[in-house]
């Protein structure tokens, strides 16, 4: 299974989720799920934002190489699962042809960090960190 994790800009949700994720992969063992991140109007080739390295990197993850992109046709192609952050998000999926059953909102929607404080970026980190978890129970992992 392929997940791709999507918010806007790609620096600091999705890639948080991304790191997260592939650190609960690791963790459990599982090894025939795949994750990537993608930002709807994302930069290419931005770094992810400063607090969401910081805030990762307290949990053992680091986005310190993570460069922003963003979504491409051939991941509308690949993924089998289209994690977006918030309602808006999955109405762009949406209008680009994407099935609603391959569409989850994390957690019921992460709000955006972007500029706040490294305690907002904690609470971000964390709100997506507890709603990973239960998207793997929801998957059987």
């Amino acid at each position: 299974m392929k997940i791709i994790f999507i918010c806007t800009g790609n620096t600091c949700r999705s890639p948080m989720a991304e790191g997260l994720f592939r650190r609960l992969l690791a963790e459990r063992g599982i090894m025939d799920i795949t994750c990537d991140s993608a930002g709807l109007f994302a930069n290419p080739g931005e770094p992810a934002a400063d607090n969401a390295v910081t805030a990762c990197r307290e949990l053992g993850v680091d986005l310190s190489a993570h460069r922003a992109k963003p979504l491409s046709q051939e991941m509308l192609q690949s993924a089998d699962l289209f994690v977006v952050m918030m309602q808006s998000h999955a109405g762009v999926l949406k209008s680009s042809g994407v099935p609603q059953e391959k569409i989850k909102v994390l957690g019921g929607g992460v709000g955006d960090p972007f500029g706040g404080s490294p305690a907002i970026y904690r609470a971000s980190r964390d709100q997506i960190q507890k709603a990973l978890e239960e998207l793997l129970h929801e998957l059987g992992r």
